[in-house]
């Protein structure tokens, strides 16, 4: 068995004078100790048993001898590697196709499931030496007789825990037993659970056990906290955070996929940027949800830990353990999201009571101190909150693009009398909708309910958001708003989101004034139906107006803007009777 090493230069290592070389060029000049401890063992032919943390250069420990060993002039797959999950299939070719600079004769295909076949069966059919894929569309390539896997000389299984997790353990036994008998294997985890020696004692011969703990398993650059769920809801607690970190983006973390999905929904209906990422989302909305992520268009992203393996997305400053995870090294994992190349992250952990054990467990774990949280305050909130509104004001002022409402302004003093400052106060009001800005945070509104336990994460009445979710990437809204001449004349739109959805006309009256940029005034006779709500807009509103505003997502639904011909509801219905005779209370 062996421990980390003191790291030595890739040059003494054995490899190849090219892989060396571009090693060079990349600016790596000595080997971390698991790259140092597996690469001469490979370059020997010896099957490796490896247990380490993400994040410790594993995949070059295993991509480098596997370089210096192929034979460029053969047109097959002669290495294989078997990954979790989409991403890490394409983030292992891509440091393959880095390792490789140089050499162009060497191809690499990235091989998963959510991704047509057509362009898999043309890459195969070019001669591939290296496959990177996940076990499932491997397994539906051998079976349709399009990979071919008679020339591999070794396998790799990557984060083998993980593909075990995720249901690959027959996936992974049929591919195995496939390949030619004479074969190097490679099996890297971070955990040596008995279902991972069941794998090593049926596929590797005599191999060489390579075991990395590092000086702490977490980086020194996260400052971790926790939070002991006690008084308020979870929900209303990480409202809190949210409103007043200094975050980039954040990753939430929860058990399972229906609470990816709940809490998400919980989120934006209080206003964020929220998505939620599960097995169970499609391969093509995974690939646009990572790439929104990566872009700014997604601020917070709730997912599964099978879910977020592999993400690596340099704007993840913070990580929240919104369910405390099931082990220690599941914890690593999550907050290894965050911290990556030096930069600094912030990892917080809910915990109840009664998990205060695992608590200690994950110190102990990590070699480090988790400090507790002081939970911002209703008044953080509202600090915070004043903050961002007077930012806002004073970007518009600096721009200069207030002529025409100051004409409008200074006529509702001539017509009103009233001052200035209560003009202000009022306008104010109509752009933050419901919540006043000088108590964005009302002490009811993170209350928790009588009734709820101390760790109990059930919503509370939902404040309404403010901003709401674009679906797809818009144009940025021209400087002073959009020009087009209104003549007062207003017509009927049908937006597709209604009672059902929980739309409220808050939701509705916020996004259409902040997308389309316009006045209160200009937005008139909402009427909140069972799927659907009737509004009354200008008639000449622009069509990048209509087609932005059919875009944005309210409650979750795109509002899908079409002109209707509905009559709005002159009055309210008449109130149904309630028991006996009486009427329900209007």
């Amino acid at each position: 068995m062996t421990s980390a090493a003191d790291t030595v230069p890739f040059s003494d290592l054995g490899l190849s004078e090219t892989v060396v070389r571009a090693v060079k060029s990349i600016g790596y000049e000595s080997a971390s100790p698991i790259q140092a401890a597996t690469i001469p063992a490979m370059l020997e032919g010896a099957d490796i048993l490896g247990q380490a943390q993400t994040g410790t250069g594993k995949t070059a420990a295993f991509a480098l001898p596997i370089l210096s060993r192929l034979d460029m002039k053969k047109k097959a797959p002669q290495a294989l590697v078997l990954v979790p999950t989409r991403e890490l299939a394409i983030q292992v070719a891509e440091a393959f196709q880095k390792y490789a600079a140089g050499q162009h004769a060497f191809h690499v295909l990235p091989i998963y499931g959510g991704q047509s076949y057509v362009p898999q069966f043309n890459a195969l059919k070019r001669g591939p030496q290296v496959i990177v894929g996940t076990p499932g569309r491997l397994i539906d390539h051998l079976e349709r007789g399009t990979l071919q896997l008679d020339a591999v000389r070794c396998v790799v299984l990557d984060e083998a825990d993980e593909m075990l997790a995720m249901g690959f353990a027959d996936a992974m036994d049929a591919i195995l037993s496939q390949l030619p008998e004479e074969k190097q294997v490679a099996l890297f985890s971070a955990t040596m659970a008995p279902n991972i020696r069941r794998i090593a004692q049926t596929h590797l011969k005599n191999p060489r056990e390579v075991v990395i703990k590092g000086k702490t398993a977490t980086a020194a650059n996260i400052r971790q906290s926790f939070w002991l769920v006690s008084g308020l809801h979870k929900l209303d607690a990480l409202t809190r955070i949210v409103e007043v970190a200094d975050f980039d983006a954040m990753l939430v973390f929860v058990r399972t996929k229906q609470s990816t999905v709940d809490l998400a929904e919980r989120l934006q209906a209080r206003g964020f940027s929220a998505v939620a990422l599960n097995g169970d989302v499609p391969q093509a909305q995974r690939e646009r949800t990572v790439e929104q992520l990566k872009k700014g268009r997604i601020d917070i992203l709730v997912a599964t830990d099978v879910a977020a393996r592999g993400l690596d997305v340099e704007r993840i400053t913070h990580v929240v353990n919104f369910d405390v995870p099931y082990d220690t090294e599941s914890y690593v994992h999550r907050i290894g999201r965050t911290g990556r190349a030096g930069r600094s992250g912030e990892a917080i952990l809910f915990i109840a009571p009664r998990e205060r054990n695992l608590l200690r467990l994950i110190e102990r774990a990590t070699r480090q101190t988790i400090e507790p949280l002081r939970l911002p305050t209703a008044d953080d909130v509202n600090t915070r909150r004043l903050a961002k509104f007077k930012a806002r004001i004073g970007e518009v002022l600096a721009s200069g693009a207030t002529e025409f409402h100051r004409k409008a302004v200074q006529e509702i003093a001539q017509e009103t009398g009233a001052d200035l400052l209560s003009i202000a106060a009022a306008v104010a009001s109509l752009v933050e909708g419901s919540g006043p800005v000088k108590s964005a945070a009302p002490a009811a509104a993170y209350a928790p309910a009588p009734s709820a336990g101390p760790a109990d994460d059930a919503d509370a009445a939902p404040r309404k958001p403010r901003r709401e979710i674009v679906d797809e990437e818009l144009p940025a809204v021209p400087e002073g708003g959009y020009a087009f001449e209104d003549d007062g004349k207003q017509i009927l739109w049908r937006l597709a989101v209604g009672r059902r959805n929980g739309a409220e006309p808050g939701n509705i009256v916020g996004a259409i004034a902040h997308e389309a940029r316009l006045h209160g005034s200009q937005i008139n006779g909402v009427d909140i139906r069972a799927d659907y709500t009737l509004v009354r807009l200008p008639a000449g509103l622009p069509q990048a107006v209509i087609e932005r505003l059919s875009k944005v997502r309210v409650r979750g639904r795109t509002l899908d803007l079409s002109a209707s011909d509905l009559p709005l509801r002159s009055k309210p219905k008449a109130a149904k009777t309630h028991r006996k005779g009486g009427k329900r209370p209007h």
